[in-house]
């Protein structure tokens, strides 16, 4: 381990241009087309073989004898934002930036790929690359999974990370069972019937019905669910009427739903449609609700949480590895790759700053590295070998069996 921690630390120039070369290409999701091919050129460097699944690319490094299979993922995509062009290595792409860390997640997948081909002599079995499309708006693990990415050679365990700035380069965290919240998409059409607004009598106003279904839905967590189930219905969006002086006929909200369990997932889901027929019906309006299932609940496997957390510890000693007590209602794709398959997912500090109190995901200190989806985001590259080690000293004490 401390050979992996020392061979990652020597390769930190390597790491931070491959890092911003890839951050000077982002891309959205499904359009990955030049960031797959530096990703391609790397792996042909190391001479691994690989195969295409859309813009995604399936790398496959085989040990010295057959033997079990671990999955190293990292997703490829970018966000919709503007950059400031003050850095050197800012997005060359008008519009677009790597504002989530996937830079980094590709360079520490192709860092773990170059320390491991050193060694695939000392080790049987497979490891595979997944380099995946798409995690920030459609989902891109699902049609990677059907595209067959865990199988040919059958992957028997899967580990992802995901920078946060909250915590300081050379920390990590980790955290058994769920991790990540479900989310499903939320759309409300409030039916009423148009009149002149000085006749309100004569018409059923949606806007009114709208606003009272908005308060009911709030209830929903408040009073029907355990105040130790964690849950958000949020409307981030109202649509309705046409003019000042028209009763609207129709108010479409949206919005979103987040739970930590399937069991209050589908819950809420009832629930949601139930409340809006009764509020909306109390105001002589009617309403139709539909609800699209997005991403499920991330659960990481007990057992494999502990052998990262522990591998964490031999490589970075037990003060730099925390045990995180709380999950988050963010949504993260790599909640498929767990239902398919054992696996873990952790957190990997990336801020410029002192530590912050456990659990403070979302309260960034004040002269913090920047938040993630900011414009200012920006990572401490020293994170980048630290990453790489423990992936790598991760795949390497699984495939050994120690």
């Amino acid at each position: 381990m401390e050979n992996l921690l020392k061979e990652a630390l020597a390769m930190q120039d390597w790491l931070i241009d491959t890092r911003r070369t890839l951050h000077r290409i982002p891309e959205p999701g499904n359009e990955e087309i030049k960031t797959s091919q530096a990703i391609c050129a790397q792996l042909d460097a190391l001479g691994i073989p690989y195969t295409r699944i859309g813009t995604g690319v399936v790398g496959l490094l085989e040990g010295a004898r057959s033997g079990r299979c671990i999955a190293l993922r990292a997703d490829m995509d970018a966000l919709p934002i503007e950059e400031p062009q003050d850095r050197p290595y800012a997005s060359q792409h008008p519009g677009y930036m790597h504002a989530c860390g996937h830079d980094a997640h590709m360079t520490i997948a192709l860092g773990a790929a170059k320390l491991l081909a050193r060694r695939r002599h000392e080790f049987s079995g497979s490891v595979k690359f997944l380099f995946q499309p798409a995690e920030e708006t459609t989902g891109g693990a699902k049609p990677m999974i059907e595209a067959g990415c865990l199988e040919n050679p059958h992957v028997d365990f899967v580990l992802g990370l995901h920078v946060i700035p909250e915590l300081p380069a050379g920390q990590i965290e980790v955290k058994p069972g769920p991790f990540y919240g479900a989310s499903d998409n939320l759309e409300i059409r409030i039916k009423g019937k148009s009149s002149h607004a000085a006749y309100p009598e004569q018409g059923i106003d949606a806007i009114v019905a709208a606003s009272a279904v908005v308060q009911m839905l709030q209830t929903i967590v408040s009073r029907s669910i355990s105040a130790l189930d964690s849950a958000v219905i949020t409307i981030g969006k109202i649509q309705g009427g046409t003019r000042s002086n028209i009763i609207a006929s129709e108010v479409v909200l949206t919005g979103t739903i987040r739970t930590l369990s399937e069991q209050v997932r589908k819950f809420i889901g009832a629930s949601v449609e139930e409340v809006c027929a009764h509020t909306a019906a109390a105001y002589g309006a009617s309403s139709e609700v539909h609800i699209s299932p997005s991403y499920p609940v991330l659960v990481n496997d007990e057992a494999a949480t502990e052998f990262v957390r522990q591998t964490a510890i031999q490589v970075l000693g037990a003060p730099n590895v925390h045990l995180r007590q709380k999950p988050t209602l963010g949504v993260e794709d790599f909640a498929y790759y767990l239902r398919e398959r054992p696996g873990a997912f952790w957190h990997l500090g990336c801020g410029k700053h002192p530590p912050l109190a456990a659990d403070s995901v979302g309260s960034i200190s004040a002269g913090a590295t920047a938040a993630l989806h900011s414009p200012d985001f920006d990572i401490d590259e020293s994170c980048l070998p630290i990453g790489v080690a423990l992936q790598a000293s991760t795949a390497m004490r699984w495939l050994l069996d120690i």
